[in-house]
C-alpha cells in the first residue's frame, strides 16, 4: 500500500477514523535520521496491507506536530480506533518498529 501525505485536512478522515491501524512518521526534508528511517517506513506499507502508513511533514503541519507534542524527529505513532497506542522518538531499526505495531 503506498503511503499516505497526512496533513491537518485529511487527518480526521485518513487516520482518526481509519478501520485500520495507523503508522504516521512525523519527519521534514533537512533531517538525516528521517531519511535513514524512511526507506524502513516504505518498506513496512508496502508488505502490510492491514496497515496504513502516513507522513507528516512538521515543517508544512506544524499545528499537528504540535497537537502531538512533537520534540523530535523522526516520530513514529501508531494509532488504533483513533487514538495514539504507540510511540517511538529517532531511529529504530525495523523489528523495533514492527514490535510497537505488533506485527
Amino acid at each position: 500500500m503506498s503511503i499516505q501525505h497526512i496533513t491537518k485536512a485529511n487527518f480526521d478522515t485518513l487516520v482518526k477514523a481509519s478501520p485500520k491501524p495507523v503508522l504516521l512518521d512525523f519527519w521534514a526534508s533537512w533531517c538525516g535520521p528521517c531519511r535513514m528511517i524512511a526507506p524502513i517506513v516504505e518498506e513496512i506499507a508496502e508488505e502490510n496491507e492491514e496497515l496504513l502508513v502516513g507522513k507528516v511533514n512538521v515543517d508544512e503541519e506544524m499545528e499537528l506536530a504540535m497537537e502531538f507534542g512533537i520534540a523530535s524527529i523522526p516520530t513514529l505513532l501508531v494509532f488504533r480506533g483513533g487514538a495514539v497506542t504507540g510511540k517511538i522518538v529517532g531511529y529504530r531499526p525495523k523489528a523495533d518498529i514492527l514490535k510497537m505495531l505488533d506485527l
